[in-house]
């Protein structure tokens, strides 16, 4: 009786830790930067690559968070890349959010070419995610 037990302790223990291994799924947050964004929160034309007037254009940088995002406020910190992939400081946005929110997206208007990254931030400065895009000015 005593052995049946030990044995089946084992086993349950066993299945615990496979199951953990099998069933383990990754969350991520992920910067999504596209052409639009659906009702749904998903990406519409999504990039890493865009080619924009000479006058400018915009895209969207669209978050999604595996949580709520329990923040009042978001903020988009951009740079510019140079060559040798020093940052130099663009600008930041903020965006007013709701604490229930999983995803948000900012519109931003981009007028020169060049590789920009783009770290995402929430109210208390933790940094959310972050990508890069590349601009092109079409000819």
């Amino acid at each position: 009786m005593r052995k049946n037990l030990l044995n089946f302790k084992i086993l349950v223990f066993l299945f615990i830790v496979i199951s953990s291994f099998t069933s383990n799924q990754t969350y991520s947050q992920t910067l999504y930067f596209c052409e639009g964004v659906d009702k749904d929160g998903y990406a519409i034309e999504s990039a890493s690559l865009f080619t924009i007037s000479k006058s400018g254009g915009y895209l969207y940088f669209l978050c999604r968070i595996p949580w709520e995002i329990s923040t009042r406020t978001v903020s988009y910190t951009i740079y510019k890349v140079d060559d040798y992939g020093y940052e130099t400081f663009v600008e930041t946005l903020y965006q007013d959010t709701e604490r229930n929110w999983t995803w948000f997206w900012k519109k931003y208007t981009f007028y020169n070419s060049g590789t920009y990254n783009v770290y995402v931030y929430d109210g208390s400065n933790n940094l959310l995610t972050s990508g890069t895009v590349n601009i092109r000015i079409k000819n």
